[in-house]
């Protein structure tokens, strides 16, 4: 009862005409960016996140995150009309939309894609409202060995849970730990890998990094393929709309269990992309349809936009109940609290409960509003994939630089903004994933101080990361998530074998 007070004390606080202005103005941005190739959520809002700091703090979230929910929208138009996913959580949408835009039923396809990632948002926003507080309020037990055993969990699981190589996780990790310790060191003040320049003092911003590895790494792959738009007009009526949500009840065990898989994700550091795929994997395995999966199946398009979405949203629930984010958007978004003057946490919900429980009410709100906005301006935005790739890379860099240079009105950011361009096109040629490097851009120094901090109060003794059940348990599930990739081919080996596995290895006579 507590939570439904609190959060109708959040709608008084956003329902303003400049809140709600900002929140339209956020979803169009935010769908411009999503149809755009060589934007993202989390470039997107680290390039306009300088504009917002004249803003009051929760004027300015709500904007942002509005940015979000529209790109979390706008990476399905390109994707069923294009084939070309706006973002990197689209693909999975590809696979069945596409197809189904070919067979002429466009329209059914992005209503479908639409409603089915409000529903996945939906589904989080009322998971946040109820559990945020519960969280946090178990946060305050934490102390800085808590705090730096949270940090580990979150470093462990990128490593022992996500797709691809460990080693190249750690690889990218380990760059953004060195990235991070650039600087003057919080603990001493001294300077660390400043090389004797004074630019260096104040280290790499993530603003900056996030908008070179983003932005204008993907702006230089884009290049090098040749990016050429062209695809299905659409349009979307009444009646449509209509017809697709009549149909879209019986997918609802998919729906729930998408959401579900994708709560998981964007709480864990899985990210909204696996969570699609993993969604889609799931429902083609136990849809009774899973054979025509790939055609232009309607629950092909349900499962990956709901778990995307789902993901996307419920990435926001450590950021502020732990100050951990769940996505590099999610990052990015900490960062801003950081600039506002805000510390993620439990402490939030205590200090500013008027700011987190108006940005869970924005959150109702803008998903609304987003889907309202992008089932009306569908025939716009794809009109804008009619403008040659040539014209739409250069402004997207000129934007970015203007976003990097705003941060500290310095010319050196656009140089380390480039430089942190050609790093995201190699990380992406090489295929090493740029959401570590992110996550240990923005959390390394923090990590860095709570465990330090943990060593002095312990007097150097590492075993004050077992000094007490929670901590203890906290650190274990690390080490476990951390090795889990050796572990599990240890049971593997181990398990015992079947009889008919015996008899296939057994050699015919």
């Amino acid at each position: 009862m507590d939570e439904i007070n609190a959060l109708m004390q959040g709608f008084s606080v956003i329902l303003t005409p400049m809140n709600i202005g900002l929140m339209f103005v956020g979803i169009i941005l935010g769908v411009l960016i999503g149809v755009l190739p060589g934007l993202g959520g989390a470039n997107g809002v680290a390039i306009l996140l300088p504009l917002t700091f004249t803003m009051s703090p929760t004027s300015a979230i709500i904007m942002l995150s509005c940015i979000y929910w529209g790109a979390l929208f706008g990476g399905a138009i390109t994707s069923i009309l294009f084939n070309i996913p706006g973002e990197p959580w689209s693909v999975a949408t590809t696979f069945d939309g596409y197809p189904m835009a070919q067979q002429g039923n466009a329209g059914a396809a992005l209503t479908t894609a639409f409603t089915s990632s409000f529903v996945g948002a939906l589904l989080a926003v009322i998971m946040i409202t109820f559990l945020a507080p519960l969280v946090a309020k178990f946060a305050l037990k934490f102390g800085s060995p808590e705090f730096f055993a949270v940090y580990l969990l979150t470093f462990c699981s990128f490593v022992g849970m996500g797709k691809g190589s460990p080693f190249k996780i750690l690889g990218s990790m380990a760059l953004g730990f060195a990235l991070a310790s650039v600087g003057m060191d919080t603990v001493t003040g001294q300077l660390r890998l400043t090389f004797g320049q004074p630019e260096l003092m104040r280290g790499f911003d993530f603003l900056i990094a996030v908008i070179g590895l983003f932005g204008i790494g993907e702006i230089l792959l884009s290049m090098e393929e040749g990016l050429k738009f062209s695809g299905k007009s659409a349009k979307i009526d009444p009646k449509i709309v209509l017809q697709t949500w009549k149909k879209l009840p019986q997918y609802w065990v998919t729906s729930v269990r998408s959401s579900l898989v994708g709560i998981w994700m964007g709480i864990t550091p899985g990210g909204a992309t696996p969570a699609s795929f993993m969604a889609y994997g799931l429902a083609k395995k136990m849809s009774k349809n899973g054979a025509k999966f790939g055609t232009g199946e309607a629950e092909g398009i349900v499962a990956p936009e709901t778990a995307a979405h789902a993901a996307g949203t419920s990435a926001l629930l450590p950021m502020l109940a732990l100050g951990i984010p769940g996505s590099p958007t999610a990052a990015v978004l900490l960062g801003g609290l950081l600039i506002w003057g805000l510390q993620p946490g439990p402490l939030l919900f205590v200090e500013q409960k008027d700011f987190v429980w108006g940005l869970i009410a924005s959150m109702y709100l803008g998903n609304i509003v987003g889907l309202i906005v992008v089932l009306s301006t569908v025939p716009l935005f794809a009109s804008i994939l009619r403008i040659p790739f040539s014209i739409i890379a250069p402004v997207i860099i000129v934007i970015c630089a203007i976003g990097a240079y705003t941060v500290h009105n310095a010319l050196l950011d656009i140089w380390f903004m480039l430089g942190f361009g050609v790093v995201g096109y190699l990380f992406k040629k090489l295929d090493f994933p740029l959401a570590p490097l992110v996550l240990a851009l923005v959390l390394g120094d923090k990590a860095e101080d709570s465990f330090r901090q943990a060593m002095l109060v312990s007097q150097g003794d590492v075993m004050v990361m077992f000094s007490n059940p929670l901590v203890g348990g906290i650190t274990t599930l690390a080490l476990t998530l951390l090795f889990w990739p050796v572990i599990s081919r240890l049971l593997a080996l181990i398990k015992p074998k079947k009889p008919d596995e015996f008899a296939a290895e057994r050699p015919v006579d």
